[in-house]
Order: C-alpha cells, then sequence, then structure tokens
C-alpha cells in the first residue's frame, strides 16, 4: 500500500509546485499519475536491478541531465530546487534524495516534464492526455504503456477522489 493519493496531492505535490510557481491542478494531476504509474503512489522505491528510484522512478542520468542541461541555464529555478533539497545529503549523494525526499523528487520530476520539448499541459487535460504526455516525455520505454497510466490512475487516484 502506497501514499494516500489526496494527502500526497496536498501535502508534497501543492506545496512544491507553488514554491516552483509552477501551480496548477493539472501540473497536480500529472504528478499523481506519475507516482501511481511508476510506484503505485511509493508501495515500492527500488526495482532490483534498475537505475530508477523514489516515487517517480527517476533514473539517475536524468537527473544529472536537468541539473546540467537544463538548470544550469536557468539560476533562478536552480536555487529554489535546490533550496527544497537536504543541506548535506544533497552533497554528498544527490539521486538518494530522489528517493528520501518526496518534495524536491516531486520538483525534479515536473522539471523532467517542463524541460521536454513536446511538453505542454492545457488546462482540464483528460487522463488520456496526461497519459500520452507521460508516455512521450517522462516514460519512453516499452515496459508500460498510456493504457497502463490510465488504468492506474483510475485505481489510485480517482478512487481516491471518490472516498474524498
Amino acid at each position: 500500500m502506497g501514499i494516500d493519493a489526496d494527502d500526497f496531492r496536498t501535502y508534497v505535490i501543492r506545496p512544491t509546485l507553488q514554491k516552483l510557481e509552477a501551480y496548477s491542478a493539472d501540473a497536480e494531476l500529472l504528478l499523481l499519475g506519475t507516482a501511481a504509474i511508476e510506484s503505485e503512489l511509493g508501495s515500492f522505491l527500488k526495482t532490483e536491478g534498475q537505475r530508477t528510484s523514489g516515487i517517480y522512478r527517476l533514473h539517475g542520468l536524468t537527473h544529472r541531465h536537468i541539473w546540467d542541461d537544463y538548470l544550469a541555464e536557468r539560476p533562478e529555478l536552480a536555487s529554489k530546487v535546490r533550496g527544497i533539497a537536504s543541506q548535506r545529503e544533497f552533497l554528498e549523494n544527490p539521486h538518494a534524495e530522489l528517493t528520501t525526499n518526496l518534495a524536491y523528487a516531486t520538483a525534479v520530476t515536473w522539471l523532467a516534464y517542463v524541460r521536454h520539448p513536446q511538453f505542454t499541459l492545457p488546462r482540464g487535460a483528460s487522463v488520456l492526455h496526461l497519459a500520452t504526455l507521460w508516455k512521450n516525455c517522462y516514460h519512453t520505454r516499452d515496459d508500460l504503456t498510456v493504457q497502463d497510466f490510465v488504468q492506474r490512475y483510475e485505481e489510485l487516484v480517482e478512487s481516491s477522489d471518490a472516498v474524498a
């Protein structure tokens, strides 16, 4: 069992996006759906033999590219993201932050989307549109599909909306 979707949205995703001055309900749902498909909202944080980790299963190489190729050109945004990271742990093992710091992982995952040239998030995006963005901009491997995203979203995100 992972983290409650509404709690994760309210206490992690929303404040993180607000710190980045990137908040929208659609961005919130995209990140929530990403966590749902990638780790069942934190049911597991590391898959044996994989180079991905954390609630969003972000790859270490992607993490590095976000810093070296995207944030290096945006010092103000880099400062905001660095402010979300742990003081000491980030310097000793920055990739560990993807697993141990949910707000930091959320910020970096958001940037993984934003930096992608095909990324546009319209207001009121459907679940299918969110799934397509995830597949085209975030999870391009063949092990999961758009239909998998939609199914996991319906199970973990929409079902929590029905309970709330």
